[in-house]
């Protein structure tokens, strides 16, 4: 389901960046048309390509974060957060589930931060 929502977000982010780029060429168009000389021509083609390359990096970012939201649900999957999931007791706790990475009030250490038994099969898909 992460998938397909990656998808779309993605599709939708390159539907902007699409968006983007055909404005900065009709600005471009405008601008040419309006300029007299030969620099100023020649500024609105360069101010045309840096818009262009701010969209083709927006898309980028936003098809990093979407992956990143993706590799997070997973992860909270596979952790059992908000899932109906078996949490294993920290080191010194009663079978009550405390926060990983807290100090055990008996000895004052803090608990690692990472799973006791490793992580859960990955139930055979990356």
């Amino acid at each position: 389901m992460h998938s397909v929502k990656e998808k779309v977000s993605n599709a939708a982010a390159a539907g902007k960046e699409h968006v983007d780029i055909f404005k900065a060429k009709a600005e471009e168009k405008a601008e040419k048309a309006a300029a007299r000389t030969k620099e100023e021509k020649t500024i609105a083609e360069e101010r045309r390509k840096a818009k262009e390359a701010e969209a083709k990096m927006e898309l980028h970012q936003a098809k990093a974060r979407h992956a990143a939201e993706k590799l997070q649900a997973k992860q909270a999957h596979h952790l059992g957060i908000g899932g109906h999931h078996h949490i294993p007791p920290t080191v010194g706790g009663q079978g009550h589930h405390d926060p990983v990475g807290t100090t055990i009030p008996t000895t004052g250490t803090v608990a690692p931060a990472y799973p006791l038994g490793g992580y859960p099969p990955s139930h055979g898909h990356i």
